[in-house]
């Protein structure tokens, strides 16, 4: 199966969850933000949306730092 993941085009072996997409990949659940075709998935959800073909995904994290 085919999504397109942060722009670039992955390959899939079968259909994953959000969920099981974050724990194959190693990322921190906790600071992450998951995008589906334009859509925040709230984390609640994660484990309820199966990825489809042609899926857009972005993964976008959260980066401390500032002024002191």
């Amino acid at each position: 199966m085919r999504i397109t993941l942060n722009g670039s085009e992955e390959n899939l072996a079968a259909s994953l969850t959000i969920a099981e997409l974050v724990r194959a990949k190693n990322w921190q659940p906790e600071r992450i933000v998951v995008e589906v075709n334009q859509e925040i998935i709230g984390r609640d959800s994660w484990s309820k949306v199966l990825l489809q073909e042609h899926d857009q995904v972005e993964i976008l994290s959260f980066v401390g730092g500032g002024e002191n």
